[in-house]
This record gives C-alpha cells, sequence and structure tokens, in this order.
C-alpha cells in the first residue's frame, strides 16, 4: 500500500494514489496540485549515509581517503531540513556546486536495539524517495560531512509515498535515477550499495535504540551535477514513487542582496 500526508483545507490528512489525483481519508479525493505535500511519515531521527554506492565511491575518489574496511560513514540530519514532494529548495547566492542525492529511505518500524543482520529487515515498516540536497562549496572535506552541508533548511525532500515493506519484494534491486528539466542525469541500481540494509541496521542498532519513524538515508550513485535556480529535480525510485522539488534563489525566502 502506498500512502501520503499532505495539508488540505485547513487539515492535515493521510491520502492514497488515485487516478484523479488523491484520496484523502475522508473520501474527498483532489488534484495532487491543490494539497500541501508533507513527509508521508512523521519523521523523528534522520540517519544519513555517506559514500554508500561503490559507483559514488570512484566518482569522487580523488577527494577521498577511503578504504572498504572503513565503518559506514553515518551522520544526523536536522528536522528542519525535510520538505515534502513539490516543494522548493533554496539555493544560496553565490555558491558554485549544489547537487541533488536520490536515495532510498527506509523507515523503522518496530524499535530495534542489537539486532543482528538475519533478522533487521522485521525492523523496516516501508520506504520512500529521498532528494539529499549538498552543497559542495561548503565541506569540510569529502569524507566528514558537516552540518553546513546536510542540515540545511528545506535540503532534505521525502515522499511523496511511504510504500509498505511487504509491497517490496527486494530493496535491493530497485533503479533510482534523477532528472533535471526532463533530462536524466543520474541513474544506478540499489544493489551497488557498499553497506546493505540489514548490515546498517545491525551496525546501528548496536550503538543506538533505532524507534518507529526514525529513517535512514542509505546514500545515492554516481552521476550527481549542480543544479541551478528554476531547475526542476525530479528523483525517482521504481515501486517507490517520483519525487519533484524545485530550485529557488535566496529572494523567494525575503532574503535580500547584501
Amino acid at each position: 500500500m502506498k500512502t501520503a500526508r499532505v495539508a488540505y483545507s485547513g487539515a492535515i490528512h493521510k491520502a492514497f494514489p488515485d487516478e484523479s489525483g488523491v484520496r484523502l481519508d475522508d473520501g474527498r479525493i483532489v488534484s495532487e496540485t491543490d494539497v500541501v505535500w508533507l513527509a508521508p511519515f512523521d519523521v523523528q531521527t534522520i540517519i544519513a549515509l555517506g559514500l554508500n554506492y561503490a559507483d559514488h565511491v570512484k566518482e569522487l575518489s580523488k577527494e577521498l581517503t577511503f578504504t572498504e574496511k572503513d565503518e559506514p560513514l553515518v551522520f544526523l540530519k536536522g528536522s528542519n531540513s525535510v520538505i515534502g514532494h513539490r516543494g522548493h529548495t533554496r539555493r544560496p547566492r553565490g555558491v558554485a556546486f549544489m547537487h541533488y542525492e536520490c536515495e532510498l529511505a527506509v523507515i523503522i518500524g518496530p524499535p530495534a536495539k542489537n539486532v543482528n543482520a538475519a533478522n533487521a529487515m522485521n525492523h523496516v515498516a516501508g520506504y520512500t524517495v529521498c532528494n539529499d540536497y549538498a552543497i559542495r562549496d561548503y565541506l569540510e572535506n569529502y569524507y566528514r560531512p558537516n552540518l553546513r552541508v546536510k542540515s540545511r533548511d528545506g535540503g532534505t525532500v521525502l515522499g511523496p509515498w511511504f510504500v509498505d515493506a511487504t509491497d517490496v519484494a527486494d530493496p535491493h534491486e530497485l533503479v533510482l535515477r534523477t532528472r533535471v528539466n526532463g533530462k536524466i542525469t543520474q541513474e544506478g541500481s540499489t544493489s551497488n550499495m557498499v553497506n546493505r540494509i540489514p548490515e546498517l541496521i545491525e551496525y546501528l542498532s548496536n550503538f543506538m535504540t533505532l524507534g518507529p519513524g526514525d529513517v535512514i538515508l542509505t546514500g545515492t550513485p554516481e552521476g550527481v551535477v549542480n543544479v541551478n535556480e528554476g531547475d526542476e529535480v525530479i528523483t525517482e525510485i521504481d515501486g517507490i514513487g517520483s519525487l519533484s522539488n524545485t530550485i529557488v534563489g535566496d529572494g523567494t525566502f525575503g532574503i535580500d542582496d547584501a
């Protein structure tokens, strides 16, 4: 089953796909453009993976000091960074390189503590699409992402749909792609993850309890390119959904020229 969370007519609703748009939990059917799309689940801790696709590691190889023996590169993100489908993300004035990252987002259901990989998937409630923006200008280095790069307001786009884990036969055999203004600029497969979902849950739950609504952003494949004000960026994962986002400038947010 696919579900979403939307705001419509002064209330927040659970929503479902419909041929004519979206069907609200009160039975009304409305256009996709008449609702405000929220993250499709109640987001708790956001746990993000860096350098978790072998091809992306190769893409950044000139800037990295990285070996297969390294532990997963994990960092946390603030809830302020989350926006929904059809949202606007700000590109600050003067930056040289801002890029998208199409990622499979894994949502935790039953709490996980000291879980082994063999049982880890029992703790996955479902999946959604994430577009996790980064501004490369602000990186301290390419191996340890900092807050200014990864916890920016509106830089983590989630949605549009929450897809039940039981509806995804194999989350490690999904095609990811990104389109910028209709042109495919990134394409890969979750089969190329360095650390797969069960191993990530085992690793994380060894030192922190994972709870309902916690989300693991599992990394992005190669093919990140610069995006500019006015660009429409669509990140999509086969069987999960197609997530649309627009890049806007400082003026949209009332930030005047210095």
